[in-house]
C-alpha cells in the first residue's frame, strides 16, 4: 500500500470519527424529514400541473365538441336549402374538428392516466412520510432520554469529561497537598537535629561557649573529657585532709600566706 493510499485512509478514518461525534441523530432525522417533505411537494406539484393540463385538454374537447355540432347543424340546413357544396364543406370541416378532438382526447386519456398514477404515488408518499415522522419523534425522545440518563450516569460514576477534569483537579489538589506536608515534616526533622539553622531565630545572647558547646553535640570524646572532668571535680582530696577553702578576691594577700 503506498504512503497516499494510507495517508488518505487515515484521512477518511478521522474524518468519519470526527463526524461520527459531531453528528446528532435528531438533527438526522429532522433533516430526512424535510427531504421527504420536500419530495412530496413536489409529487403533489406534479400532481396538480397533470391536472391542469387534463382540465385544459377537456376544455378544447368540449370546444372542438361545440364546434362539430354547430357544423353539423351548418350542414344540415345546407342541405334544406338545396346548397349542397356548402353542406359538403361544413361536413369537410367537422370531419377535421372531429379528428383533432380525437387526438386530444387521447391525450386527455392518458393525462388523466397519469393523473391517476401520480395521485396514487402522492397518497402512498404521504403515508409513509406519516410514518416517518411518527418514527422520527420517538426515536428523538428515546434518543434523547438515553442521552440525558448518560450523563446523569456518568455524572454519578464520575466517568464524564467535566466530573474527570474535576477528579484530575482534585488528585493534583491532594497530591500537592501531601507534597507539601512532607516537606514541612522533612524541614522540621532539619530544624530539631541542627542540621540546618532556623534563619528567623535571633543570635543575640549566643557566646563562643554556647556556640562550641552546639557544634560539639554528638561528639562522644568530648562527653567522656566533660564527664571526666566533672567526676574530678566533686572527688574528695588526696591524704584525707580538708579541703582548703576557697579565698574570696576581697582577702589581702598577707591572709593568704598564712
Amino acid at each position: 500500500m503506498s504512503i497516499a493510499r494510507r495517508l488518505a485512509d487515515l484521512f477518511r478514518v478521522k474524518a468519519n470519527k470526527a463526524l461520527d461525534r459531531a453528528e446528532d441523530p435528531r438533527e438526522v432525522l429532522d433533516y430526512s424529514y424535510e427531504r421527504q417533505l420536500e419530495m412530496l411537494t413536489k409529487v403533489r406539484r406534479g400532481v396538480a400541473d397533470v391536472a391542469t393540463s387534463r382540465k385544459r385538454l377537456d376544455l378544447q374537447v368540449t370546444q372542438l365538441q361545440q364546434a362539430a355540432d354547430r357544423l353539423q347543424a351548418q350542414a344540415t340546413q345546407a342541405v334544406d336549402l338545396g346548397r349542397d357544396d356548402l353542406a359538403r364543406e361544413a361536413l369537410t370541416r367537422r370531419a377535421a374538428v372531429t379528428a383533432q378532438m380525437g387526438d386530444i382526447t387521447a391525450q386527455r386519456d392518458a393525462l388523466s392516466a397519469e393523473e391517476a398514477k401520480l395521485t396514487t404515488a402522492a397518497t402512498r408518499l404521504q403515508a409513509r412520510v406519516e410514518a416517518f415522522r411518527t418514527r422520527k419523534e420517538t426515536i428523538k425522545a428515546t434518543y434523547t432520554a438515553a442521552e440525558a440518563q448518560t450523563r446523569v450516569g456518568e455524572a454519578v460514576s464520575g466517568i464524564s469529561e467535566e466530573m474527570g477534569d474535576v477528579g484530575m483537579a482534585v488528585q493534583r489538589a491532594e497530591d500537592k497537598t501531601s507534597q507539601m506536608q512532607a516537606r514541612a515534616g522533612a524541614i522540621d526533622e532539619l530544624l530539631a537535629s541542627g542540621a540546618i539553622q532556623d534563619a528567623t531565630a535571633t543570635t543575640a545572647g549566643r557566646d563562643d561557649l554556647q556556640a562550641a558547646l552546639e557544634a560539639a553535640r554528638g561528639d562522644q570524646g568530648v562527653d567522656r573529657e566533660l564527664a571526666a572532668l566533672k567526676a574530678g571535680r566533686s572527688a574528695p582530696a588526696v591524704g584525707g585532709g580538708q579541703a582548703r577553702p576557697e579565698v574570696t578576691s576581697g582577702q589581702p594577700e598577707q591572709e593568704r600566706q598564712r
